[in-house]
């Protein structure tokens, strides 16, 4: 096979690149991540690997491990083992659980991030701020699906406030996952050579939207609980599937807990930071201070106490991720100080904050 079909194979699961690595080589993409290995596809088949040694290293950054959307270079064997990580175009990542900073990679190389949410007891506007600003500095499009609307008669109501919520311009869809035809909205997303990632709470819906738009039961679907509409993990492993679209989806399972990683920009709340700039004093606590202007568009009803309270929550929840993300680069540099990895919003000092 020349180097053009292998090519050509290879765009069928979103490879992007004109060129392929060094001879001897084969280039696959991780398609699942097991305690036994990995799965990965090659354009043509799905086949099992290894990774090589020095990504089983202790001490070694999690994030530098292959994990699903993946490219990566392989050598021959039995089995085949993973060698180099091609570099990332886009990364979704989250702060792992715990008190140690660790970075914990959701998916790589993708174009859209589907954030699904139920429109029954799921439905939190909050909880869907929190994904946006995880998905910011990914690279990727965040796109939010809203899934069960015959649960709920006020579909519009809810995406109206949504709208008022969310970046202007936001794709917001709601959708019967069980429906083909209500699901196609979405194969704009999920044209060929496309990726995406469906992120959600367990019970939102993934898996039966997975299977929609699989056209079968890939995915195990399990029933949610009454009273908060939360389900089971149905979905226990993140996997890159192959749509007839031609797009590839990657399904993951419902994630609890949405850490910041310390470096967003919270840029979802720029008409937050465009008010406070109207405030009397520089140093402005937005407390009882005069001429506040946060405290003057809450009782205006121009802010909602529940997005500024929001607001504060990730705003705080970055300070503290970005400390230890920063006592952690420190002690990896013998001490020397390190840069602050966000922009102007996340310093105290320009504004008291």
């Amino acid at each position: 096979m020349t180097d053009a079909q292998t090519i050509q194979r290879l765009r069928h699961i979103g490879w992007r690149d004109q060129d392929l690595p060094g001879e001897g080589r084969r280039l696959a993409r991780v398609v699942a991540q097991h305690r036994a290995g990995y799965e990965l596809h090659d354009g043509g088949q799905v086949f099992s690997a290894q990774p090589a040694g020095h990504f089983l290293k202790r001490g070694l950054d999690p994030a530098e491990r292959p994990a699903v959307g993946d490219f990566v270079e392989i050598e021959p064997g039995k089995p085949p083992h993973i060698q180099i990580v091609q570099p990332r175009r886009t990364v979704l990542s989250r702060a792992a659980a715990g008190e140690r900073y660790e970075r914990q990679v959701i998916a790589t190389n993708i174009d859209y991030v589907l954030v699904l949410t139920g429109l029954d007891g799921d439905f939190n506007p909050a909880r869907i701020e929190r994904y946006l600003s995880l998905v910011e500095g990914s690279g990727a499009q965040p796109v939010v699906v809203l899934s069960k609307p015959d649960l709920n008669e006020g579909v519009e109501n809810r995406i109206a406030e949504l709208k008022m919520r969310l970046p202007e311009g936001t794709p917001i869809h709601a959708i019967n996952g069980k429906d083909p035809a209500s699901a196609s909205v979405l194969a704009v997303y999920l044209k060929p050579g496309d990726s995406a990632v469906l992120v959600g709470s367990s019970g939102a819906g993934k898996s039966t939207l997975t299977n929609t738009l699989l056209g079968s039961q890939h995915m195990a679907i399990g029933d949610v609980r009454g009273h908060d509409s939360r389900g089971r993990h149905t979905t226990t492993y993140r996997a890159l599937l192959q749509l007839p679209s031609g797009g590839c989806l990657i399904d993951t399972p419902g994630m609890r807990e949405l850490k910041l990683t310390g470096e967003e920009n919270l840029d979802l709340f720029a008409d937050i930071d465009a008010l406070a700039e109207n405030c009397r004093f520089a140093d402005c606590g937005h407390g009882s201070e005069p001429g506040c202007a946060i405290q003057e568009a809450l009782h205006d009803g121009e802010l909602t106490p529940e997005r500024w309270r929001n607001y504060l929550k990730l705003r705080d929840e970055r300070e503290e991720q970005a400390n230890l993300l920063e006592s952690r680069l420190r002690r990896q540099r013998g001490g020397r100080p390190t840069v602050k990895p966000h922009g102007p919003r996340g310093s105290r000092d320009r504004e008291g904050w």
